[in-house]
């Protein structure tokens, strides 16, 4: 059975506080660590290192989860992440982040220079990027610089490591919105792939048709690009549905075609996005053998 040895310690004796991670065999080191807990962060030595951080909090105008990507050379600033971090803290343009998540090495000889930062840097925000999950602040696009082909494979063993970190920290920055690597069920052939589920209503080539394809997560349930939806949205819908249709505006077009993938709460919540009114999420969503949501719980059971 494979698995990780992971060490998960509670700095303050309390969950919310802050956290350092370690995996065994890994160089590197994790650190979170809430914005008001900075300043109890100042005996740590390797946090005068250099290293990559991330600033998490949530957008106050749209309610977004948004992410800043950043490096901390300790040769640009004297003291490391840790300097950087109050900066930032300081800086009235980045009050929405309330936690930061910091990766750095463990060892004294901190191997992480220059090259070896704007590579992570680049290769996390491209990361977060293609997952589109959190709204990215960084204004800029980030260098990865020129390391060697050798140092390469070292950083993406780091980062590797750095990733699973990320999710047990319970921040999903770098995992797609629809993933065949998991939330799946076992196929004929004896491979995976997802449970995928349909929704259709109305003539095709009709203003008010509806033909969405989408399957269950982990953290909710996925719309996939391409499907249809219903362009207006009835008077008597929740005001939840009203809102979502305002907020990803973007990810559909006039004809109501999604033009990318959408992650919602529940069944039910994609059922009423797409059609614009309340639906029976149990009875509308059906396999393409015609079998329903309801008629595949009741066989679970």
């Amino acid at each position: 059975m494979a698995g990780k040895n992971f060490s998960y310690f509670l700095m303050d004796d309390i969950p919310n506080g802050r956290v350092k991670c370690t995996f065994a065999n890994w160089t590197g080191v994790a650190y979170r660590i809430p914005r008001v807990a900075l300043d109890k962060c100042k005996d740590r030595p390797d946090l005068q290192q250099s290293g990559v951080y991330f600033l998490f909090g949530v957008d106050e105008t749209t309610d977004e989860n948004v992410v800043y990507v950043g490096q901390a050379d300790v040769r640009k600033n004297g003291n490391g992440l840790l300097g950087r971090l109050i900066e930032h803290k300081n800086n009235s343009e980045k009050d929405y982040w309330t936690e930061a998540v910091v990766f750095t090495t463990k060892d004294k000889d901190n191997w992480l220079g220059a090259t070896e930062i704007s590579w992570l840097e680049s290769y996390f925000c491209a990361l977060a990027k293609n997952a589109k999950r959190y709204a990215i602040k960084n204004g800029n696009e980030p260098s990865p610089g020129k390391p060697t082909e050798e140092k390469i494979s070292d950083l993406e063993e780091f980062a590797k490591h750095a990733t699973v970190v990320m999710g047990v920290l319970n921040h999903r920055v770098f995992e797609p919105i629809v993933s065949h690597k998991a939330d799946t069920q076992a196929s004929s052939d004896g491979g995976t792939e997802p449970l995928m589920l349909e929704l259709v209503l109305g003539n095709k080539g009709t203003h008010n048709r509806v033909d969405v394809k989408g399957y269950e997560t982990s953290d909710g349930f996925v719309l996939l690009k391409g499907g249809t939806i219903k362009v207006s949205v009835a008077a008597s819908v929740r005001g939840r549905i009203k809102k979502l249709r305002v907020e990803l505006a973007g990810k559909f077009d006039e004809e109501g075609v999604l033009l990318e993938d959408i992650l919602l709460k529940s069944p039910n919540e994609a059922a009423n996005f797409a059609t614009g009114y309340s639906i029976n999420a149990l009875t509308a969503w059906k396999t393409a053998e015609g079998k329903t949501l309801k008629e595949l719980f009741a066989e679970a059971d």
